[in-house]
């Protein structure tokens, strides 16, 4: 018995997905419930489970876009039981290949295959772990070692096209193997000729340019941010804020915080809080434009970006006018940690009604955020510097961090957006209002 293995459940906003890795190759025999794929979309990473034991026949490769319903693969049922041994007669010759090539000696000749290329030649198990069977492969044909090829899927992953592109790009690789003189002699047919080069090592580009296609993601993260710039009248209006007030509470409560409630007391529960506020203040700036209609926003699901293998990625904090500072912190920890591991579902990152995104973390003084829609407005935090601050008459030295709120002027007007920066930097300032939810 034959199963079509298909696209996995998209979304409903999302129409195509890239196949990002192959965790078993073409012949290979799986178990049921195996991962045999990863599929990446412009939001989340899908996997692929084998619902059956059996053969797999994979119908697309690495990096391939595919649309909601396409067959990705076939599987057939009644070959499975754990090993690639029994994938059939087929598989057992192309293995034989693959072991000569790799520096075995085949049992069959008595004349020895030619040494392995130095840079492959201490390949070890534990280097090639996380690899699809089919990079192994490659790897191990072509005597290669993954430090030489340079991954472009998920957290820097080398995926099939990788190794395609490095020998394609490296003469040296060829001339190693004997591909240069073999290619040289084949006759490209009049139609191949006229074809343009790849995307991927197009020879059009200059020799120390290495040409990488964009992810799903980055693609569509770059669609939206234009969409932004070219539909919305953006604004940024800016304030400084003197955190020792906040800071002081965070020195005096952290210990006794964390072991109340097992999690650290950061920075990010206090600007979610004030945010709040300040939204329930200025609910235009919680609101959406939709046509000639405002759609204002009765809930408070703050985005919290955070740094991924993807990319940026803006997960939902729902409700957050409901949770207290340790569900604050407990859930932006819950979050970047889905994040890291690629385990964000969709649900995660859809509905926020207002973004905060953190720069200081990577250093940032001064930034203009822009705006992530459908939403009219974002906040941007920055590094916290020690600076010269007039303190009743007096300059003293404060540890001052510059605050940058980007909005959409069609919809908020410059008043609204001063006074609810304002709003923040006053709860920042006196923090028991905060407490109070004054």
């Amino acid at each position: 018995m034959a199963h079509s293995i298909k696209t996995p459940e998209l979304p409903e906003s999302v129409d195509e997905a890239t196949l990002l890795t192959w965790h078993a190759e073409h012949g290979e025999t799986v178990n049921r419930d195996d991962k045999i794929a990863d599929v990446e979309t412009d939001k989340i990473v899908l996997e692929i489970f084998a619902p059956a034991d059996g053969t797999l026949h994979t119908k697309v490769s690495e990096g391939d876009i595919i649309q909601r319903g396409d067959v990705v693969a076939e599987l057939e049922e009644g070959s499975g039981g754990g090993t690639s041994d029994s994938g059939g007669e087929k598989d057992q010759k192309d293995e034989e290949p693959a072991k000569a090539t790799s520096g075995s000696k085949p049992q069959t000749s008595s004349e020895a295959p030619p040494p392995p290329a130095p840079d492959a030649s201490d390949v070890s198990e534990k280097e090639l772990k996380g690899l699809s069977p089919s990079v192994r492969r490659l790897l191990l044909e072509h005597n290669l070692h993954p430090e030489q090829v340079t991954g472009t899927g998920r957290g820097g992953r080398i995926v099939r096209k990788d190794v395609e592109r490095f020998l394609d790009e490296t003469p040296e690789a060829k001339k190693n193997l004997g591909l240069d003189k073999a290619e040289s002699m084949k006759e490209v047919p009049p139609e191949e000729a006229k074809k343009k080069p790849s995307a991927a090592g197009s020879k059009e580009d200059p020799p120390y340019v290495r040409r990488v296609q964009m992810s799903q993601l980055r693609s569509r993260v770059a669609t939206r941010l234009k969409e932004v710039q070219n539909t919305a009248a953006l604004l940024t209006t800016f304030n400084e804020v003197n955190m020792k007030p906040v800071m002081d509470i965070r020195s005096k409560y952290k210990d006794r915080f964390l072991e109340d409630y097992g999690v650290k007391l950061g920075f990010m529960s206090f600007f979610v809080k004030a945010t709040v506020e300040a939204l329930k203040k200025f609910p235009v700036v919680n609101a959406q434009l939709d046509g000639r209609d405002i759609l204002y926003q009765e809930a408070y699901h703050i985005g919290v970006a955070v740094d991924s293998p993807r990319g940026l990625v803006v997960p939902v904090l729902r409700d957050a006018d409901q949770l207290n500072f340790a569900e604050i912190e407990r859930g932006i920890r819950d979050l970047a940690g889905k994040a890291k591991e690629a385990k964000l579902t969709y649900e995660d990152l859809v509905g926020g009604t207002f973004t905060i995104t953190n720069g200081g973390v990577f250093g940032s003084m001064l930034s203009t955020p822009i705006v992530n829609a459908p939403q009219s407005a974002i906040l941007g935090m920055h590094t916290i510097q020690d600076r010269p601050w007039v303190d009743n008459g007096e300059v003293v030295v404060r540890p001052v961090m510059y605050l940058a709120l980007s909005y959409d002027h069609r919809l908020i007007d410059g008043r609204d957006a001063v006074q609810f920066l304002g709003s923040i930097k006053e709860s920042l300032e006196d923090p028991s209002q905060l407490m109070l939810q004054l």
